[in-house]
């Protein structure tokens, strides 16, 4: 009797994988997708200064969109995923530059415009910290003020593009005194979310204080009223209140220079009267001169791509050679905190390269209020899944 055989071999069972080598696998296939995720389309931030309230509040957490401006290819490639400069925890960098490869955009669904609410790489390096590559520098959110080429100037807290006025954002909120005939306390101020005593990524924040004035009959100080940051609207509800005699725009005057300003070496600006200053916008073109040098030279030497660049306040050399015009080679953007008068922002440090920008800020998907009035209010449910305007 013969026998026949089908011709298929039976394989040895593969070994069944150790507990640690699926959890090994699971997290591995969790931080490639994670990373994908956050280098193709969405990254998620928080919000630690006060700097756009109270359009964004200190303990917002946020979703950032890669996709509208288009993905930003990385420049530093040689760095442990998803970490920013340094690795959870500890003070060791998580990147080495030992590699630096050029920066390419990929085409987004539009370009920034005026009044989109930014993240964005800050271009100087932060006092104390090294000069981390492009890609890596801290993340900042404000608003886009001014886009390319467009010609911005603020006078008393009123910002202009291009000789019109552009509308103050709904939530955004500035300096008052409010003169009283009665004293106020905490829990007057938390009524209408003006909140003292947190501490956020830039220390102490005070929204509201007491004035005093020396009266000369008594010798003593005796209270003239309260100076709050809040919004235009919740300074409106308390105009209405009885015992509230006055309230005022605390605003600079024009022409008192500010130390610190951008630009301030050659003009007498402050954070409530800038410019007028012109945007730089790739292949614009200006003269060199005293004046373009305070406020473009920080631009030229920097952030432009030219090496060996000598800026004094009277001339500048590229490549040892003297230029008399200089032509920009990419596309810049002007950048304000909805909180004007407590955020550090261009009116400061200048503008903000196109190659820095990361995404536009879409959405807000959770919010921790860091004083809670009450164990309830721990979380700020009306402002859970709130779209960013």
């Amino acid at each position: 009797m013969r026998t026949f055989f089908s011709g298929s071999v039976r394989k040895p069972a593969k070994p069944k994988k150790s507990f640690l080598r699926e959890w090994f696998d699971s997290i591995l296939f969790a931080v490639i997708a994670a990373t994908l995720i956050r280098f193709l389309t969405f990254e998620a931030y928080a919000i630690p200064t006060p700097s756009m309230e109270n359009s964004l509040m200190v303990g917002d957490f946020l979703f950032v969109s890669k996709l509208h401006y288009g993905i930003r290819t990385p420049t530093t490639p040689l760095q442990v995923p998803l970490t920013h400069q340094k690795i959870w925890g500890t003070d060791v960098p998580s990147y080495l530059d030992w590699i630096q490869l050029p920066s390419y955009r990929l085409p987004g669904f539009t370009q920034v415009k005026n009044g989109d609410v930014v993240v964005f790489n800050f271009p100087p390096p932060k006092p104390g910290e090294p000069d981390h590559p492009v890609d890596l520098r801290t993340n900042l959110i404000k608003r886009c003020i001014g886009i390319p080429g467009d010609k911005l100037a603020i006078r008393q807290e009123g910002v202009y593009i291009n000789g019109k006025v552009f509308p103050a954002p709904a939530r955004s909120q500035t300096t008052y005194f409010i003169r009283t005939t009665e004293a106020l306390n905490e829990r007057f101020f938390r009524k209408y979310n003006i909140v003292n005593d947190y501490v956020s990524a830039e220390g102490p924040f005070i929204n509201w204080q007491p004035i005093e004035t020396y009266h000369e009959a008594t010798k003593t100080a005796v209270l003239a009223g309260y100076q709050v940051t809040t919004t235009a609207e919740t300074i409106a509800r308390i105009k209405e209140l009885d015992w509230v005699k006055s309230v005022e725009l605390l605003t600079e005057p024009v022409n008192q220079p500010e130390p610190g300003i951008y630009g301030g070496a050659a003009f007498p600006w402050n954070r409530d009267n800038f410019g007028p200053i012109t945007i730089p916008k790739e292949g614009m073109t200006i003269p060199i001169n005293p004046q373009t040098i305070a406020v473009y030279g920080p631009v030229i030497s920097r952030y432009d791509g030219n090496e060996k660049v000598d800026v004094t306040p009277t001339g500048l050399k590229i490549d040892g050679k003297p230029v008399t015009t200089y032509t920009f080679k990419q596309d810049y953007y002007f950048m304000m905190g909805d909180n004007r008068h407590n955020s550090d922002d261009s009116r400061y440090w200048g503008f903000v390269p196109k190659d820095h920008i990361v995404g536009k800020a879409v959405l807000v998907w959770m919010s921790i209020d860091p004083t809670p009035a009450t164990a309830w209010a721990k979380i700020r449910w009306n402002r859970l899944f709130r779209v960013i305007e």
